[in-house]
C-alpha cells in the first residue's frame, strides 16, 4: 500500500497523533485499523519513545496514560514489530520472565476455557466449577513475585537510563491487577448459590481480571522486555540475576544458570567462612546447605507475613517443593479445601493462643507421615513465623527393644 510510512520520525508522529485521538474519545478499533493501514507495524522501541515523549511534553500525564493503557494495547495489538530484538540467553533474567509468562499463559488458557462453559453451567455442577476456579486463581496469584522483580530489580535500572514513564505506568497496572485479583478471591470465597450468580461473577469480576493480566503479558513480551534488553548492560542484568532468588519465581523453577561472558562482574559474596553466627556456634554457607540436605526431616519456614521463606531440599522430601513457592503466601500453597485449617493455625499462633499443631497420615503412599507445625517466637515472645517439620516415621514405628551396638545403615 503506497500510504505505508517507513520513516521513523513520521511513524512516531502518527502514533502520537493516534494515541492523542484515543484519549479524546475516538473508537479504538477504528484507530487500530488506521494504524494497520498506514504503518502496518511499528518497532517496539518507538512505542516506548512515543509514550515517554507524551509524558515529557505534558501532552498526557502518567495518570492519563495509565487510564488508557489497556486501550493503547488494543490499538497496538498485532502491530508491534519485534524484528531486530536481541536474542535472550538461557537463564538470563528475561528468559526467566518469559518462561514465567508461558506458565501464566497456560493458566489463562485453562481459565478462559472454563469461562466459555459458564453459560451451560447447572446448579449441580457449581461446587466443582468453583473449586476449579479457585485452584487456577491461586496459581495466578503467583504473578505478584513476577511483578515485584520488575518493580524492584528491573525498573530502577530503566529509570537510571532515563526511561521513567513506562515503568511508572506499568507499576500502576500491576497494582490494578493486584486489586482485581483480591476482588476475585473475595468473590470466589463468598456464598454462591446458583449458576446464574456464578455467570454474573465471571462476567463482572473474574473475566476482566484475567483479561488485564493477559494484556500485561503482551505488554511485557512485545514492548518491555525487548526494550530492556536493548537498554541494560550485562553488568546490570547480572545484578538483577543475583538478586532474583530473594523475590522468588512465578509458577516456574529455573534450571539454567547465567553469567555474562566478557563482562566485568563483581562476585557477590553473600557470606564468608563462619559468617552465619548463631548463639551456640557458626556455619559457613556450604556447611549449612549440606546440613539441611542431610537432615532426616523436611523443614519449611513461613515468616510473620505468611510468606514462604525457606524449605530444606532433601532428595527424599515427603512433599515436593520447588523454588517457585519462595515468597508465596502460604495459603496459596494448599488446596482450597484445607485453606481454612491453615487460616486457623496462623490465627491461633499469632494470637498466642496456641504454639503447636500436629497431624499424621497413616497411609501416605504406603508410609506413615508425621507433620508438626510450631510457632516461631523471638526472645520477647514476639511472633516470627511458623516452621513445618515433616518426617517419614514408618520404620520408627516398627522399632522394638534396644539398639546399643554399632550398626551402619546401608542404602
Amino acid at each position: 500500500m503506497s500510504e505505508i510510512i517507513n520513516n521513523s520520525s513520521q511513524r512516531k508522529e502518527l502514533l502520537r497523533h493516534l494515541l492523542l485521538r484515543l484519549h479524546e474519545g475516538e473508537n479504538p478499533e477504528v484507530l487500530r485499523q488506521r494504524l494497520i493501514e498506514v504503518l502496518r507495524n511499528i518497532p517496539y522501541n518507538e512505542v516506548v519513545e512515543v509514550e515517554q515523549e507524551l509524558i515529557n511534553s505534558d501532552a498526557l500525564t502518567e495518570e492519563e496514560i495509565l487510564d488508557f493503557c489497556d486501550l493503547h494495547t488494543a490499538v497496538l495489538d498485532g502491530s508491534i514489530d519485534l524484528e531486530g530484538a536481541k536474542p535472550v540467553p538461557a537463564g538470563h533474567p528475561v528468559d526467566t520472565f518469559k518462561k514465567e509468562n508461558s506458565a501464566l499463559k497456560r493458566e489463562v488458557d485453562k481459565i478462559t476455557e472454563l469461562f466459555d462453559t459458564v453459560a451451560a453451567l447447572s446448579d449441580k455442577q457449581l461446587p466443582g466449577y468453583i473449586l476449579q476456579l479457585r485452584t487456577i486463581f491461586n496459581n495466578l496469584s503467583d504473578v505478584d513475585k513476577h511483578y515485584k522483580r520488575k518493580e524492584y530489580l528491573l525498573f530502577p535500572f530503566l529509570e537510571k537510563h532515563l526511561i521513567t514513564g513506562p515503568p511508572k505506568v506499568m507499576w500502576g497496572k500491576h497494582d490494578e491487577i493486584r486489586e482485581l485479583l483480591k476482588n476475585s478471591f473475595e468473590a470466589l470465597e463468598s456464598p454462591i448459590s446458583t449458576a446464574e450468580e456464578m455467570k454474573s461473577i465471571v462476567q463482572l469480576i473474574l473475566a476482566p481480571t484475567v483479561e488485564m493480566l493477559d494484556g500485561m503479558i503482551m505488554k511485557e513480551e512485545e514492548i518491555l522486555f525487548p526494550m530492556a534488553m536493548d537498554t541494560l548492560t550485562d553488568e546490570e542484568w547480572y545484578k538483577v540475576y543475583q538478586e532474583t532468588p530473594e523475590f522468588g519465581y512465578c509458577l516456574f523453577d529455573p534450571e539454567d544458570e547465567w553469567q555474562p561472558s566478557g563482562a566485568k562482574v563483581e562476585k557477590q559474596e553473600y557470606v564468608t567462612a563462619d559468617a552465619i553466627r548463631l548463639s551456640s556456634g557458626a556455619f559457613n554457607l556450604a556447611e549449612l546447605e549440606a546440613l539441611f540436605l542431610h537432615l532426616p526431616i523436611d523443614i519449611t519456614f513461613v515468616d510473620k507475613n505468611d510468606k514462604v521463606r525457606f524449605f530444606s531440599h532433601s532428595p527424599n522430601r515427603v512433599f515436593e517443593r520447588n523454588r517457585s513457592v519462595i515468597g508465596r503466601d502460604v495459603r496459596m500453597c494448599h488446596p482450597p479445601g484445607s485453606v481454612h485449617i491453615v487460616e486457623q493455625i496462623l490465627a491461633d499462633f499469632k494470637s498466642g493462643k496456641e504454639n503447636k499443631a500436629v497431624f499424621w497420615m497413616s497411609n501416605f503412599k504406603g508410609r506413615f507421615i508425621y507433620i508438626e507445625y510450631s510457632a516461631v517466637r523471638g526472645r520477647e515472645g514476639e511472633y516470627l513465623g511458623v516452621v513445618e517439620v515433616t518426617q517419614d516415621i514408618t520404620q520408627m514405628r516398627k522399632l522394638e527393644g534396644d539398639q546399643r551396638l554399632l550398626s551402619y545403615e546401608h542404602k
